[in-house]
């Protein structure tokens, strides 16, 4: 007489739903806590140590979420421009959306010049936290190029948005349209104008989205009798 061997269907692997939750919760904690310390106290200055008494935990805890500091500064940066931990680009963020939407080159410029102020007032203070300590560490000089390229990426999106709708100033090409909304989009420029020098947002704004306009869109008063 033949046994017949059952095939046993392969294990799924166990998952708590209640230790993922915990283990989100402890990686931001993790990141807002260091993201406090590093803009608050500098990169250099801030020890894994230090980010997991803030957050609460032990240092290992830290160190087994991301690895390393200039991980976990990553970490920090990426969330401060998503906004979230989601992995999802910023372009195709709901509020980036209005670049796509946007019917003009004007139109294109005005809703990317409220992208530019809010990650500005999101992001600005730990892009500069990134900016000092590539000038002294090593290990965060790469993530600076990155930020560098990355905003001249993002500025190119925009300019090519932009230019597939209507003309730009005569004599702007592509490439230094690109460059100059790669200036204007610098969050520096929001810390020293909001940050420091007291503006509202919305006054921010405007006249980003003005500058921007007068930069690469021609003069409306051009040719008029």
């Amino acid at each position: 007489m033949m046994t017949v061997v059952k095939e046993q269907s392969p294990k799924r692997p166990y998952r708590s739903r209640v230790r993922e939750e915990a283990a989100r919760r402890t990686r931001r904690a993790i990141v807002d806590a260091a993201g406090e310390l590093f803009v608050r106290d500098g990169y250099a200055a801030t020890s894994l140590a230090d980010v997991a008494v803030a957050a609460g935990v032990a240092r290992p805890t830290v160190f087994a979420a991301f690895g390393s500091k200039p991980a976990l500064l990553k970490q920090v940066l990426d969330e401060a421009l998503a906004g979230d931990d989601e992995p999802v680009p910023v372009a195709e963020r709901p509020w980036f959306r209005p670049v796509w939407e946007a019917g003009t080159p004007a139109g294109v410029l005005g809703a990317y010049a409220s992208v530019v102020t809010l990650i500005g007032g999101r992001a600005g203070p730990i892009f500069e936290t990134v900016r000092r300590a590539a000038d002294a560490a090593p290990e965060v000089t790469g993530l600076w190029s990155e930020l560098l390229d990355n905003r001249r990426r993002g500025a190119l999106m925009v300019v090519e948005r932009a230019r597939s709708l209507g003309p730009f100033r005569d004599g702007l090409g592509i490439e230094t349209a690109t460059d100059v909304l790669w200036f204007f989009n610098d969050p520096a420029h929001y810390q020293a104008l909001v940050g420091q020098c007291g503006w509202s947002e919305d006054a921010f704004r405007g006249r980003l989205a003005e500058a921007m306009r007068r930069s690469l869109l021609p003069d409306p008063t051009d040719g008029a009798g």
